[in-house]
């Protein structure tokens, strides 16, 4: 009976941490090298070669064996090298352009398609006669023959070049 409250009072006493650790995503080098840019070079760390981005790569090999999360160690890097290490722009300010221009030029890209696709399709083609037109603007003379009709001698050699083909 002891042996089995003593597992138990065990197993809720592990059971905590481990839903902790998984709360917590684990955090990578590749993860947190695309979000971080070289000081020495101002390329992304993911891409940049030569000692100062293998020493900073080793810092957040260090930190992450700590079992910081990205955000400490993106925090720490700051601390360490400054916000230019940061790849990310500001979310305020200047930085915040970077967020808003694309989001506005999208939406005058939708805006103007909302407005101007109902009038493409309600445009006729090129070439196609609307109902109940001119004659002249649905591509006739001034004879009343229409533009592109087929003459007589054109019509009889395609008669004989398709009587070839049907025999």
């Amino acid at each position: 009976m002891r042996r089995a409250l003593a597992l138990a009072a065990l197993l809720l006493f592990l059971l905590p941490s481990a839903s902790a650790r998984a709360a917590t995503p684990k955090v990578d080098l590749v993860d947190v090298e695309d979000e971080v840019m070289c000081v020495d070079c101002g390329i992304p760390l993911n891409t940049a070669e030569g000692a100062q981005p293998d020493s900073q790569r080793a810092l957040i090999r260090d930190l992450i064996t700590q079992g910081r999360t990205k955000e400490q160690i993106k925090q720490e890097l700051v601390a360490e090298y400054g916000k230019d290490v940061l790849a990310l722009p500001e979310t305020s300010g200047v930085g915040l352009t970077a967020y808003a221009v694309p989001l506005v030029l999208g939406g005058l890209v939708i805006g103007a398609l909302v407005l101007l696709v109902p009038r493409w399709r309600r445009r006729p083609a090129a070439g196609m006669a609307g109902g109940g037109g001119d004659a002249v603007a649905a591509g006739a003379d001034a004879d009343g023959d229409a533009a592109g009709a087929v003459s007589d001698a054109d019509a009889a050699r395609l008669d004989e070049d398709l009587a070839r083909y049907d025999a």
